[in-house]
């Protein structure tokens, strides 16, 4: 019987094994010149200063990224994300024709830019990496009227331009799971200035990406 058990335990070992080694070489890493294509989601936390952190929170994150593998362990990409935050204090219940009562409930910060990344083992199944980027940064708050309106300053008050810019740093890590598609997760900071001030944007995602070969 204590046989029996060791050879059946021996068998399972050698099963186990060569699946392992079986899924790592199907395996395949991109080459420089590749793009990778992301989709994911998150969360992200505001800070409670500047005009749009007084006002809002935290909330979920949707993401797409393109990210083009370049030589020397480099690497450039585009990153579009919309974040939806929540109100820090919910306005009073709406009246019609009660200005007073009119304020936001929730906020979309839509974000779309430049991201530059250095990577480190590259050439193994986990990639490490550093992102740095910057872009344009929009805000539309949705108020309890029912409207939608972009925020600009103070209060969330609409003035008729929501344009911001975005600075960001993070780090990451890849890790392929099969031939050409990998998890990603990486956390970032986002400073998002609104009239010359920054907005402290904290968030982590995860996602699936995709190194289309040629």
């Amino acid at each position: 019987m204590r046989s029996r058990r060791t050879l059946i335990l021996g068998l399972m070992m050698c099963v186990f094994a060569a699946s392992s080694a079986s899924a790592d070489s199907s395996i395949v890493l991109p080459r420089p010149g590749q793009v990778g294509l992301e989709v994911g989601g998150g969360y992200g936390l505001l800070a409670h200063s500047g005009e749009i952190g007084s006002l809002f929170d935290a909330g979920a994150t949707l993401v797409v990224r393109g990210r083009y593998r370049m030589r020397y362990e480099r690497a450039i990409g585009l990153s579009f994300e919309s974040q939806t935050f929540d109100v820090r204090v919910a306005p009073p219940a709406f009246v019609e024709g009660a200005d007073s009562t009119v304020g936001p409930t929730k906020m979309s910060l839509i974000t779309s830019g430049l991201e530059f990344y250095q990577l480190f083992g590259s050439r193994t199944k986990t990639t490490r990496m550093l992102m740095a980027g910057l872009g344009l940064a929009q805000a539309r708050a949705k108020l309890n009227s029912g409207d939608t309106q972009l925020v600009d300053v103070p209060g969330g008050a609409p003035t008729g331009s929501g344009d911001g810019l975005y600075v960001s740093a993070g780090a990451g890590v890849e890790r392929f799971f099969y031939r050409s598609w990998a998890w990603d997760l990486s956390s970032r900071y986002m400073a998002v200035f609104r009239n010359g001030k920054p907005n402290h944007d904290v968030q982590a995602a995860l996602g699936v990406i995709f190194y289309a070969s040629y």
